[in-house]
C-alpha cells in the first residue's frame, strides 16, 4: 500500500503561521497535521504501508527531512516530488506519477479525520465523504439506491448533493488512476481553470469503475486559524478517549493546574498558571502567570502574564499582557 500526500500550497489562509513553514507542518496535539494524517491512514489501511510520497513546493531541506522522517515513522519509504505550479488536484497527484502503482490512498494534507474502520481493499475505489450544511466550497458525490457513487461534481453552486468529498481516496489500481490523470493533461481538460481529480473520477466511473463512499466519524478541517484551533480541540478529546499519554515527563509544572485534555511537550515549563482545556503546548514552551484555553502554542514560545483563548502562537513567539484571541506568527513579540 502507498500513501500519496499532495501538500504543495503554503496555506495563505493560515498566515502568519505559514510564512516560515507549510500549513501541513503546523502541529495538532503536538504533531504536524500531515504526520497525524499519515499515521491515521496507516492505522486503517489493514496492511503495511511501503511508501509515502509527498507532493510539495520548494519548501527547503529542513521540511523535506521532516517529511521523510514522518514516512519512516510508519515503516515506509519517504519520497519527495515537486509541484512547481498550482494547476489543480489532478496535476498535483500526477506529479507523483512514479509512485502511482498498485493499491494506494490519496490524502490531501489539510484535513484530519476520526474513524473506526479498516479499509476494504477488495473494492475498486473508495471516496470518503461527510454531510455538510453548505456543499458549495467542496467537491460532492451523488449516490444510487445501491449506495454506489453515480456522479462527481466540483464545487456546485446549485444544490446537487450534501455529501462532500473530504480529500481522502482509495484506488485499487494506481496505474489506472495515473493514465486517467494523464488523459486530462494531454487533452487540456480543466474545470474552473484547473485540472481536477473529480474529472478523472467521473471518467473512471463512466468506464465502469465502481466507487463507493467511505464514512468517517468526524471530519476535521485545518483550513484557517479558527478551524485549526477547533481541530486541535477535537483531536485532543480523541486522543484522551484512546488513553494516550499527552503530558511529557520532562515538562516542569509548578504551582499550576492542567485542565484536561491538554498536550504538554518535552521540556515545557509552566509556572503559576492554569492551562487547558484544549491547549497544545509545544516543546520548550514557557508559560508564566497566565491562563490558556483552547489554543495552540508552538515550540519555544513564551507566554507571560496573559489570558489567551482561541489562539495560535507561533514558534519562538513572545506574548505578554492581556490579549484574548490571537494569531501570532513565529518569532513575533506582543506586549500589552
Amino acid at each position: 500500500m502507498k500513501i500519496i500526500v499532495p501538500m504543495a500550497g503554503m496555506g495563505k489562509r493560515m498566515r502568519p503561521h505559514t510564512l516560515t513553514v507549510p500549513k501541513p507542518l503546523i502541529p495538532i496535539a503536538g504533531k504536524p497535521i500531515v504526520q497525524r494524517l499519515v499515521e491515521d491512514i496507516a492505522k486503517v489501511c489493514g496492511e503495511a504501508v511501503d511508501e509515502v510520497a509527498f507532493i510539495i513546493g520548494r519548501f527547503g531541506e529542513t521540511v523535506e527531512k521532516s517529511l521523510i522522517a514522518i514516512a519512516e515513522s510508519v515503516g515506509a519509504k519517504g519520497t519527495i516530488v515537486y509541484q512547481d505550479e498550482p494547476l489543480g488536484t489532478a496535476h498535483a497527484i500526477l506529479c507523483a506519477k512514479e509512485s502511482l502503482s498498485g493499491p494506494l490512498v490519496v490524502a490531501f494534507a489539510d484535513t484530519l479525520f476520526k474513524a473506526d474502520f479498516t479499509l476494504d481493499s477488495s473494492v475498486p475505489g473508495t471516496i470518503w465523504v461527510q454531510r455538510v450544511e453548505d456543499p458549495r466550497p467542496f467537491g460532492v458525490v451523488k449516490l444510487n439506491e445501491q449506495g454506489q457513487i453515480t456522479e462527481f461534481v466540483e464545487k456546485p453552486q446549485e444544490f446537487v448533493s450534501d455529501l462532500a468529498i473530504i480529500g481522502i481516496y482509495y484506488f485499487q489500481d494506481g496505474e489506472y488512476l495515473r493514465s486517467e490523470l494523464q488523459y486530462l493533461l494531454d487533452n487540456d481538460i480543466k474545470d474552473k481553470g484547473e485540472y481536477q481529480l473529480t474529472n478523472a473520477l467521473e471518467n473512471m466511473k463512466n468506464k465502469g469503475t465502481v466507487f463507493v463512499p467511505g464514512q468517517v466519524t468526524e471530519w476535521l478541517d485545518c483550513g484557517n486559524k479558527d478551524a485549526t484551533v477547533f481541530t486541535n480541540q477535537r483531536y485532543l478529546e480523541y486522543l484522551k478517549e484512546r488513553g494516550e499519554e499527552l503530558v511529557a515527563k520532562s515538562a516542569k509544572i509548578t504551582n499550576s493546574v492542567l485542565l484536561e485534555p491538554v498536550y504538554i511537550g518535552e521540556n515545557a515549563v509552566i509556572t503559576d498558571s492554569v492551562v487547558g482545556p484544549h491547549v497544545s503546548l509545544g516543546d520548550g514552551a514557557t508559560v508564566t502567570d497566565s491562563r490558556l484555553s483552547n489554543s495552540i502554542v508552538q515550540q519555544s514560545a513564551v507566554v507571560k502574564s496573559a489570558v489567551i483563548t482561541n489562539s495560535m502562537v507561533g514558534n519562538h513567539a513572545t506574548v505578554s499582557g492581556q490579549p484574548h484571541d490571537l494569531s501570532l506568527g513565529d518569532y513575533n513579540q506582543l506586549k500589552v
